[in-house]
């Protein structure tokens, strides 16, 4: 077996027993990226220098006798919005595309004192506004499964990465659904840890109320590994919870035995859900069944209100943080002739962001203008808490719900406009909007493609998500 076909957790247990050095690790990422990135295009940066010296440090320490964390050696790749010190950070976009930030993100921080090299920047839509990752300013990533087929998105340089076997883990950030969609379209395990548990320190914001960090992993094992590595309190950061967290590796070999499971109807039944992924959600409901879990079904009666409530919330907060790349505080400026500074600042928006991010701009812009915020922002704030209210009240009688991830497994490119493209996120916006933390695993095929299972949890609940996960995993095994 190469290298690179290891979990995160095998290559750990290699490296602690010495059986292989942190430099014959990073070595084998490249060699892979070598053979492989041609196709995929799932880096925008390479950062091989930075790996290399990385991997040499734990290695002398290793060497030394010095106690080192489990991932330590353990290479990684991080989305292109993660603020790396010294290393450019362009959110994919034409606006940051020079942008070379001071400091690092906490959660590449915590991946640095955690010993692990980092690869390189991952592609990913501007701004992560996006499903698919076409709608990168800089290059297209292709499914590893299928290069015919898109990655998901936003984060589907990370997906694709992992998927591939070019990192063993990566990072990424969702804000409607943008780790645990490219995760199902890629066929690995994807988190979106409560909001607050992982700090957004670094993290170059779209939608603030909705963004959350997160892990991609070739298993459960890895993603509770990696989550264990970045998760916790953060004074930079004031809405990151003071709670520290859980050992979630310690959790993953408890009984599910008697654990109760919601089948959310409305996302397992409902318009948009192609057959074959229901009847693969169906057969996962049993596989958990057999392992004593009780499942029955439940109704989240304003569930099918969370599109609409998505695309009011979040093109509002990304009109206000993208107002701040206007050529004078931030970002590319025009080197066109200009009348005035709003004519400057006009032209320079127009050259720096795409058409999708223009799209949610004015979006945003006309449901915060006057006369308008009543009918749709606090509108839509209103409608917000009613769905967190089904949520909590679902979590008052069930442990875990469960639904499909995606409605239907990875697509060819351009086959989807604009509006369809939104809809494929229809399975894990509500819980961007409820702010509860929910996890993909794969758990079926349709035609060579993989399709994935959506384990919700309450707040902070990451811990019982991981094991209904880790349990489900071993039993498909």
């Amino acid at each position: 077996m190469s290298l690179t076909e290891l979990s995160a957790y095998e290559l750990s247990l290699r490296l602690q027993s010495g059986e292989v050095s942190a430099r014959e690790a990073v070595a084998a990422c490249f060699d892979k990226i070598e053979q492989v990135e041609d196709d995929v295009k799932a880096f925008v940066l390479l950062t091989q220098d930075h790996a290399e010296a990385a991997a040499a440090e734990v290695d002398e320490k290793r060497a030394a006798g010095e106690k080192l964390g489990p991932l330590a050696g353990v290479p990684i790749a991080h989305k292109d919005l993660f603020c790396t010190r010294g290393v450019r950070t362009t959110c994919c976009s034409r606006i940051l595309e020079n942008f070379v930030p001071p400091y690092d993100a906490t959660v590449v921080a915590r991946c640095h004192e955690a010993g692990m090299p980092m690869l390189g920047k991952t592609n990913m839509d501007e701004f992560a506004m996006g499903s698919s990752t076409e709608n990168s300013a800089l290059q297209i990533t292709r499914n590893p499964l299928d290069l015919d087929k898109v990655p998901g998105g936003s984060s589907g340089g990370s997906a694709a990465a992992v998927a591939a076997g070019e990192a063993f883990l990566a990072l990424g950030t969702d804000t409607g659904g943008s780790i645990r969609q490219p995760a199902s379209l890629c066929g690995i395990v994807g988190m979106k840890p409560t909001y607050g548990r992982v700090s957004r320190y670094g993290v170059i914001a779209y939608a603030s109320s909705l963004d959350q960090v997160g892990p991609f992993a070739r298993d459960v094992r890895d993603c509770a590994l990696l989550l264990q590595t970045i998760a916790g309190p953060d004074p930079m950061d004031s809405t990151c919870a003071s709670m520290e967290p859980p050992d979630y590796l310690a959790c993953l070999g408890d009984d599910v035995k008697g654990l109760k499971a919601g089948i959310v109807k409305e996302l397992v039944y409902g318009e948009g859900i192609h057959a074959p992924v229901k009847d693969s959600i169906l057969q996962a409901v049993d596989t958990l069944a057999g392992l004593g879990v009780e499942c029955e079904e439940v109704s989240l009666p304003n569930i099918d209100y969370s599109l609409p409530v998505y695309y009011i919330i979040a093109p509002a907060e990304c009109s206000s943080n993208l107002a701040r790349y206007d050529g004078v505080r931030y970002g590319h400026r025009t080197e066109l002739p200009a009348d005035d500074i709003h004519d400057m600042y006009s032209k320079t928006r127009a050259e720096g962001f795409g058409d999708e991010v223009r799209l949610r701009i004015m979006l945003g812009t006309y449901t915060l203008s006057a006369g308008y915020y009543d009918a749709y922002y606090k509108k839509a704030l209103q409608v917000r808490t009613l769905i967190k209210r089904d949520f909590d009240e679902a979590f008052e009688k069930f442990d875990i719900l469960l639904s499909p991830t995606s409605p239907c497994v990875a697509w060819n490119f351009g086959a989807f406009d604009q509006m369809a493209m939104k809809l494929a996120d229809i399975c894990t916006i509500p819980v961007n909007i409820a702010g509860i933390c929910a996890m993909n695993v794969p758990c079926g095929m349709q035609d060579h493609l993989p399709i994935g299972l959506q384990i919700m949890g309450a707040p902070f609940a990451e811990d019982v998500v991981l094991r209904a996960g880790y349990a489900f995993e071993q039993a498909r095994r």
